[in-house]
């Protein structure tokens, strides 16, 4: 699911191509995409694009009578910008939007349609998107402390929670606790005053790094290569290759369709945490320390 640093990049994609732009035509290739009926997609035809924002991972695009397009593009959703009539072939295209330099596809791989698509009209209804989430990047250490002792969970559940945390998921959760060397499972009640400074400070930097990534990987083109899984990433969707810190094998947790990437050398002081499949399983013979593994 792309999360803060790639929404930031398809939003700066998006504002010199779209960005006071009149939208000259609007489709939903597959009606399931589009969640709402009043407005409908057709009233921001003929309307010009006056704000391109991010509301945690959604991407909101503001016309003029306050109409705000909601784009949330889940797992599976990406956007493609295409220049000169081009089309997207096949059936990746859910919807799209025209202008007078391209036009604007919404796509999703697999058959699973979860990305969508609202339109809503004034300040009151985008508002009902705002899950309240902390920006990190805008907030300081003692409001980023406030938000992680208000509930007691895990520290990945914490970060990924939109009502705690705004556009952090999956991904990059695993990257800033890496950075930390911060267990996943570590209970935010139990984090002292210098873990949760020490957490703020990677989360930031996580994220910023990240978005400067990107940034560069794309230059002044449009992103075609979202993904949550990159190479240079040190331990998400890096399953038993070495963790570029120690070099030890990169150990995983696994739970319906997500799954938390660590170091156990790094993060948990060398103890395997128990993936609840395996270790049920294997039962006295799941290996309790990296060491055993290695």
């Amino acid at each position: 699911m792309p999360e803060l640093p790639d929404v930031t990049v398809y939003i700066e994609s998006l504002k010199p191509r779209i960005l006071g732009h009149e939208i000259r035509g609007a489709r939903a290739m597959n009606p399931f995409v589009l969640r709402t009926v009043t407005p409908p997609l057709s009233a921001i035809i003929g309307k010009r694009v006056r704000t391109i924002s991010r509301l945690g991972k959604r991407i909101v695009i503001g016309t003029d009578d306050a109409l705000y397009v909601v784009i949330h593009l889940m797992i599976a959703g990406r956007l493609r910008w295409r220049e000169g009539g081009k089309k997207i072939a096949g059936k990746l295209a859910q919807a799209s939007f025209d202008f007078e330099k391209g036009t604007l596809y919404l796509t999703e791989a697999g058959s699973k349609r979860r990305a969508s698509i609202h339109v809503v009209a004034g300040a009151d209804a985008l508002a009902q998107f705002d899950r309240g989430g902390l920006e990190v990047l805008d907030a300081d250490l003692a409001e980023f402390a406030a938000r992680l002792r208000s509930e007691n969970h895990t520290l990945k559940r914490s970060l990924t929670d939109p009502r705690l945390f705004s556009g952090i998921g999956n991904a990059y959760s695993d990257e800033l606790l890496h950075r930390a060397k911060m267990s996943p499972l570590q209970l935010t009640s139990r984090l002292t005053d210098e873990q949760i400074a020490q957490l703020f400070e990677a989360t930031k930097a996580t994220l910023i790094d990240w978005t400067d990534r990107l940034r560069a990987d794309v230059g002044d083109g449009f992103p075609e290569k979202v993904t949550a899984f990159r190479e240079q990433m040190a331990v998400h969707g890096r399953y038993k290759l070495p963790c570029p810190v120690c070099g030890s094998p990169v150990q995983r947790i696994r739970y319906a369709d997500n799954e938390t990437n660590y170091c156990a050398r790094c993060q948990t002081a060398g103890r395997l945490l128990a993936d609840r499949a395996m270790s049920r399983l294997l039962k006295q013979d799941w290996p309790r320390s990296i060491d055993e593994v290695e």
